[in-house]
């Protein structure tokens, strides 16, 4: 086979080039795999065909590498490196040189020598050099692809459109069809601009987020640090003064058993120094003297058991004197101390507030509620109150706001439910409705909350958007976390360890104030 005509059956019709991992389509047709890849991933409709013969398939090919040609189009690229270089050669020299244009009528390429030369009359078509001559000419009738149908989406020739299986059809230029397409291209190229502009936005806002995280992780590092430093700190001083009182007391007890041990030794050598007269006194053999010998000092309350009773309950009194360490002081300096450590702990607690002076409003209560003495707890009342109708007051659904509101910071505050029925928990703007669907927690935009169903779970709701949580309650006790200016509010439920039941984000535009909602018979919740 002459190289010529083997480099035309090693060439990509579509890229022109000496095949790169070659494929071939049932249809019999090959093409480099990233060649035919990127026609197909470029056509608008998703049907499937071969760009020469046009056969369709009903579903995407899936592409494998012909290793037999992959073979011979590398042996040919290491045979023919010069070729290679040239690209598409003048088919008239005899040496390798570039051609300028390629004429589909006589299916040769030309240089600008030989281009000279060339017919210029109207059926010599000339095109840029290509050695895919096969699909710009019709497979049927052999003539020049002039025409597209747009109704089967193909590139004719005349006699497809005058007489073939194209007869009839709607038929235009290649290059108005061409132009027309180029139109839709640059639409979908604007759309496709405007997306990837957007994505490099959100790409932006992401790595901003992500630096802000980074910058708020460190200065929360940096504050808990310091914070547990702090506590480090107090409670070694703490350990200090518990160590110290110890150690007084320790002083002071010993300080008094070492003076009654003295007092207890002169005694002692006093009973010696009588024992030892009296021992003399019974070993001597004189009886005179014996008789003669003074007794007072040696016998003295000894021969009375009064007298031993008195000796011993005046020593047992002096040993209670000594006393003991006492515990309950110690005990009572340490858990004040750890008292004072948790106070200043809390009031550090990471910037975050803590609600404590949440009040309810019972200006907004319901009639069918029982707002507690202390303003603290929200019941179902079983009569219904005889407050005054205002436009604070919630009029068809059992709920009441705090008097507290929040613009700024950031809060917590706990709240604990009744063991059974149903209730609702949350953050609501004053504007909330007080009448209709729109008045209850969740079912509009000014209100976020958490709600326990009957079925014992737990669901969210904002803006009339329901989310079901997975896990079912464990705890009655919730804390319920707001970061305003970072838009976010959180419910954890307070078992152990501490569960994150969900964080609503938002911009807040208004101050908020916690609203409650209680619902059947003995139900009631309680601020903290």
């Amino acid at each position: 086979m002459a190289s010529a005509d083997l480099r035309d059956e090693l060439t990509c019709s579509i890229c022109l080039n000496i095949y790169t991992d070659p494929i071939t389509l049932t249809c019999g047709h090959s093409y480099c795999r990233v060649c035919i890849t990127r026609t197909w991933d470029n056509q608008e409709e998703r049907e499937y065909s071969c760009p020469e013969c046009r056969h369709r398939f009903r579903v995407r090919p899936e592409l494998k590498i012909n290793l037999r040609m992959c073979n011979m189009a590398e042996s040919f690229r290491s045979a023919h490196p010069e070729q290679e270089e040239v690209g598409i050669s003048c088919t008239y020299c005899d040496s390798p040189v570039p051609a300028a244009k390629t004429c589909l009528h006589c299916e040769a390429s030309l240089c600008n020598k030989h281009l000279k030369k060339h017919s210029q009359s109207a059926e010599h078509v000339l095109t840029e050099p290509t050695t895919s001559l096969g699909n710009r000419k019709c497979s049927v009738h052999k003539k020049v692809l002039e025409y597209y149908c747009s109704e089967d989406a193909a590139c004719i020739c005349v006699s497809c459109s005058l007489a073939g299986e194209h007869r009839g059809h709607v038929v235009e230029t290649l290059n108005e069809a061409s132009e027309k397409k180029k139109e839709k291209l640059r639409d979908i190229l604007q759309k496709l601009t405007l997306k990837r502009k957007e994505a490099e936005k959100r790409v932006q806002n992401l790595q901003e987020l992500r630096r802000e995280v980074s910058d708020k992780a460190a200065g929360v590092t940096e504050e808990v640090t310091a914070l547990i430093r702090g506590i480090r700190e107090r409670l070694e001083a703490l350990e200090q003064r518990v160590l110290s009182e110890i150690s007084r007391q320790e002083e002071q007890v010993s300080l008094r058993v070492s003076d009654l041990i003295r007092q207890l030794e002169i005694k002692k050598e006093d009973l010696s120094r009588k024992m030892g007269h009296i021992e003399e006194l019974c070993n001597m053999t004189d009886p005179l003297t014996v008789l003669q010998g003074r007794e007072s000092d040696s016998a003295d309350n000894c021969d009375t058991e009064e007298g031993d009773n008195e000796d011993r309950e005046r020593d047992d009194n002096k040993v209670r004197a000594v006393g003991d360490l006492d515990v309950g002081l110690i005990s009572v300096t340490l858990h004040s101390g750890l008292a004072g450590i948790v106070t200043g702990v809390k009031r550090q607690r990471l910037g975050v507030n803590t609600a404590s002076d949440m009040l309810l409003d019972v200006n907004t209560a319901a009639n069918n509620v029982t707002v507690s003495g202390d303003m603290k707890t929200v019941s179902r009342s079983g009569i219904k109150q005889s407050r005054p109708e205002t436009p604070e007051r919630f009029q068809d659904y059992n709920q009441v706001l705090s008097s507290r509101s929040f613009s700024s910071g950031r809060h917590y505050w706990e709240v604990e439910s009744s063991e059974s029925g149903r209730w609702a928990v949350g953050m609501a703007y004053r504007s909330i409705a007080r009448k209709g669907r729109q008045s209850e927690i969740g079912n509009n935009n000014k209100s976020w909350g958490l709600w326990r169903w009957i079925n014992n779970l737990y669901n969210v709701i904002h803006d009339s958007k329901y989310i079901e949580l997975p896990l079912p309650p464990s705890s009655r006790r919730f804390r319920i976390f707001l970061d305003y200016e970072a838009g976010r509010l959180s419910f954890y439920e307070l078992c152990d360890p501490i569960r994150h039941l969900h964080t609503f984000t938002a911009t807040f535009t208004e101050p908020l104030h916690a609203v409650f909602r209680v619902h059947g018979g003995n139900t009631w919740l309680r601020m903290y």
